[in-house]
């Protein structure tokens, strides 16, 4: 049997799974490792615990493999994992600051004064495709962190995003891709495909390792070793070798974020505005992205529910669609989602944070039906900002579980062809797919259409066939 292993390191769950030829999933390792805090006491991960995590795995494999008396091979490896976020690295290869979570608030003062500098902030939210974002724009981590911490800044030879660090503990090659790159960094000027000039002026890119644009960065024992990918570019490439025609995928999770690979068109201030941006795929295209922080919402909303009804979160798997519960609902405005945790993020970035009573609902089923009614009526928002006429979404991850949800979004785009995709760990099939290059059918890989019903409060639509 050959066997491709892929390291796929979300914000909650940490994991190395081992795929057969048609991409079944033969093992999963999965462990959610405690955060820490870095100096100024912000949560951040662990990244002594994460980087043993990941050498301790990755040597267990290989001992595994070269006991299993050629029964066993190992065909590749790669990695997918969050992006925004960077490890920084001294010439030995040692980490010399936390892995500083892309939620630290970012100096008001060290924002003025970096605009200031180099230019009005939609302009080169536009040149790069990233909208301002502090410390999520990992360009502006590294200006921070030059800034700030000089005397760490001087220590760097190499800052890795996440997918780099985790693919150099296995290759020991440090190395930069498009996709992380391309990860709304500010960074990248997307008009002349290159560095932006701030990024040189500042001398950034001294500490930023070569852009390795292959799915080979190095081989151990003849086994294929990729330089790691983004995770949400490691989806859409899941779905761009298998799927044809024009779609939208919609990855959910903490961030869900809809990617249109077939909009080609220039981002505008509207859209930057709006928390839309684009990506890089590994050749270096442009994939156009919308992003909601729909699951933290979603998540902490669930918490206060449960509180409120003296039940466990985990209630809201059990909530089903009821199209009468959802008409009564809509058909009033009381008490709508004030959401929490979107400030400054998604279409409305300037709605300040809200307190939603949970109280004024009769049950928990009711709550959480208009969390999710509300939920879905600010990702139709942010869906709609990058659609062009596209026929299909593909709905992946957490969500797509979810009747409620999969049902209200079908219902918001009765014109399309809404589909659930059942494709368990697709980060990490993404990520398998770019480093065998093969066309082997993805096995399991099945998609559901969820038609729409007919709500009170929606126009009619003739179904595409």
């Amino acid at each position: 049997m050959q066997l491709t292993a892929v390291f796929d390191i979300g914000r909650t769950n940490k994991k190395l799974l081992l795929f057969d030829e048609q991409y079944r999933v033969v093992e999963e390792i999965s462990e959610t490792l405690p955060e820490t805090t870095d100096e100024d006491g912000f949560p951040c991960d662990d990244l002594p615990l994460l980087t043993r995590w990941v050498r301790d795995h990755w040597q267990q494999l290989r001992r595994r493999i070269e006991q299993s008396s050629d029964s066993v091979q190992l065909r590749a490896v790669n990695v997918a994992a969050y992006g925004a976020t960077l490890v920084h690295i001294d010439e030995t290869g040692q980490p010399v600051a936390p892995v500083y979570s892309y939620l630290k608030p970012f100096p008001p003062e060290l924002t003025e004064h970096f605009y200031t500098t180099y230019g009005e902030a939609m302009t080169l939210a536009r040149q790069t495709a990233s909208p301002p974002m502090g410390m999520l724009n990992s360009g502006l981590h590294l200006y921070w962190l030059k800034h700030v911490r000089p005397e760490v800044w001087a220590r760097v030879r190499w800052s890795l995003h996440l997918p780099q660090y985790i693919s150099f503990l296995i290759t020991g090659q440090p190395t930069s891709d498009y996709t992380s790159i391309g990860c709304h960094t500010a960074l990248w000027d997307f008009e002349q495909h290159r560095y932006h000039d701030w990024v040189l002026r500042e001398g950034l890119h001294t500490k930023l390792a070569p852009i390795v644009g292959q799915p080979i960065v190095q081989y151990a024992d003849g086994v294929p070793l990729g330089g790691g990918l983004h995770d949400s570019s490691s989806v859409i490439m899941a779905y761009l070798s298998r799927c044809q025609g024009e779609f939208m995928v919609l990855s959910t999770g903490t961030w869900c974020i809809t990617l249109n690979p077939f909009n080609t068109q220039p981002l505008t201030d509207e859209q930057l505005h709006r928390d839309c941006l684009s990506y890089l795929t590994v050749g270096g295209a442009f994939i156009k992205a919308s992003r909601l922080f729909m699951g933290r919402e979603h998540d902490y909303q669930v918490a206060r529910i449960a509180e409120h009804f003296n039940l466990t979160p985990d209630f809201s798997r059990q909530v089903p669609y009821r199209a009468d519960l959802v008409e009564r609902l809509r058909q009033s405005d009381q008490n709508r989602l004030q959401p929490a945790c979107m400030a400054g993020t998604g279409p409305f970035p300037n709605q300040p944070p809200g307190d939603w009573d949970v109280s004024a609902f009769a049950s928990a089923e009711e709550a959480y039906t208009r969390l999710m009614i509300d939920l879905v009526e600010l990702l139709t928002i942010s869906i709609k900002l990058i659609d062009q006429n596209t026929p299909t979404i593909y709905v992946d991850g957490g969500f797509a579980r979810s009747q409620l949800f999969m049902q209200l979004l079908a219902n918001r785009f009765p014109e399309k062809a809404v589909y659930t995709s059942l494709l368990p760990q697709a980060t990490a099939i993404g990520a398998a797919l770019y480093i065998r290059q093969d066309d082997e059918p993805v096995a399991g890989w099945t998609f559901e259409r969820v038609l729409p019903t007919q709500e009170a409060s929606l126009p009619t639509a003739t179904q595409r066939s």
